[in-house]
C-alpha cells in the first residue's frame, strides 16, 4: 500500500493502461502541454507521443471523435473540463454512445470513458459546480462511476478502461488533493457495480455518494458519541447500483438515510430511497429519509454556498430525528 492523492491515482491508472493497451488514446481541452485543468495529464504527451490529442473548445467534437476511436480500436478517453459542459455533447453521449451496442446487436463494442470533474468548490457558481450524475444514470447503456477514494478512483478507472461499455467517470473537484492508501501493482481493479461498506453499524444505514461520503463519516462519528451506530455505504457506481449490499444493510438496521450533493429533486438519492421503500418496506422501522441540495442554481458567494449543499450538521440532525425517543432519551 502507498499513500497517494486522488489526482495521482487517476493519473497512475491512465499511465498504466496507456502502457498496456497500445490502441488507447486520450482527447481533451488543454491536456497538452499543460496537463489539463487539474494537471492529470502532465508529461503524458511526451511519454506517449501521438496518442494524446489537444481538442478545440467543442465538447461535441471531443466525445464524437473519442467515440469513433473507441469503436475502431480503443479504449478512448474523452476529458470534459467540467461536467456542466457535458450538456453540450448530450446527443453524442445519450443518442450515440449509449445505444450503439444495442442497435448493432452487440456487434460493436464501445470502450469509451468520459472523465469529468463535478460538484462544489469555492466561488465557481451555477455553470461550473453542478452534480448531474442522475441525468446519465437515467440512460440505459451508460455506466456511471463516482469514486470517493484514491484506491477506488484507480481501480474503477482501470476497470472502465478494460470494459466494452461507455462509462461516465465523475471525479469530485474537492477530492483531487485528498490522500489515501492504494494497493501496489498494476492489477488493482474495482468492479463497477459493487458498493463498499465504509463503516459498519447496527442502528441506521446511510447511503452516500461522492464528497458526501466524507461528510457522512464525520456525522457518523458524532452519532457514535450520541449512542447511534450508523452503517455507511458508498455505492461507488450509480449505474449499476449494488442493491444487494444496500438491502442487506437496511435489513440489518431497519432505517435508511440517503445523501447526495446533487439537487434533491429527481436525484440518485431519490431513486435509492424510493427503491428501498418499495423493495424493503417490511424491513423498515420508519420512513426512508433523503438529503440533497435545494432546488436553486448554485450561488457563488460564500454565505449562500454554505446553504446550498448538505452539511455535516444537517446529516447528524436528520439521523438523530430518525431514532426512536427511547434511543435518544433512555
Amino acid at each position: 500500500m502507498r499513500e497517494i492523492t486522488y489526482r495521482d491515482a487517476i493519473r497512475e491508472a491512465l499511465l498504466e493502461e496507456m502502457a498496456s493497451q497500445p490502441g488507447m488514446v486520450i482527447i481533451g481541452e488543454d491536456i497538452l502541454p499543460g496537463g489539463g485543468t487539474f494537471g492529470i495529464h502532465q508529461g503524458m504527451g511526451e511519454r506517449f507521443p501521438g496518442r494524446l490529442f489537444e481538442a478545440p473548445i467543442s465538447e461535441a467534437s471531443i466525445v464524437g471523435v473519442a467515440l469513433g476511436a473507441a469503436m475502431t480500436g480503443g479504449p478512448a478517453v474523452a476529458e470534459i473540463m467540467y461536467s456542466d459542459f457535458m450538456t453540450v455533447c448530450m446527443d453524442e453521449i445519450v443518442n450515440q454512445a449509449a445505444k450503439i451496442r444495442y442497435m448493432t446487436g452487440g456487434q460493436a463494442r464501445v470502450p469509451l470513458v468520459i472523465r469529468s470533474p463535478y460538484g462544489m468548490t469555492k466561488g465557481i457558481a451555477a455553470q461550473h459546480s453542478q452534480s448531474l450524475e442522475a441525468w446519465f444514470a437515467h440512460v440505459p447503456g451508460l455506466r456511471v462511476a463516482m469514486p470517493t477514494t484514491p484506491a477506488d478512483a484507480k481501480g474503477l478507472l482501470k476497470s472502465a478502461l478494460r470494459g466494452e461499455d461507455p462509462v461516465i467517470f465523475l471525479e469530485h473537484k474537492l477530492l483531487y488533493g485528498t490522500k489515501g492508501p492504494v494497493p501496489d501493482g498494476e492489477d488493482w481493479l474495482v468492479p463497477l457495480g459493487r458498493a463498499a461498506v465504509v463503516k459498519e453499524g447496527v442502528d441506521l444505514s446511510i447511503v452516500a455518494t461522492g464528497l458526501m461520503v466524507s461528510r457522512v463519516l464525520e456525522a457518523a462519528t458524532r452519532l457514535e458519541a450520541a449512542g447511534v451506530s450508523a452503517e455507511v455505504i458508498d455505492p461507488r457506481t450509480v449505474s449499476p447500483i449494488d442493491w444487494d449490499t444496500i438491502f442487506a444493510s437496511v435489513d440489518k438496521t431497519g432505517r435508511a438515510l440517503v445523501v447526495n450533493e446533487a439537487t434533491l429533486v429527481c436525484s440518485v438519492a431519490s431513486e435509492i430511497a424510493a427503491t428501498i421503500g418499495e423493495m424493503r418496506f417490511a424491513s423498515l422501522d420508519g420512513p426512508v429519509r433523503r438529503i440533497g441540495s435545494p432546488f436553486v442554481p448554485k450561488p457563488s458567494t460564500p454565505g449562500l454556498e454554505k446553504l446550498a449543499y448538505p452539511s455535516v450538521g444537517q446529516i447528524f440532525n436528520t439521523a438523530m430525528a430518525m431514532m426512536p425517543r427511547r434511543r435518544l432519551n433512555p
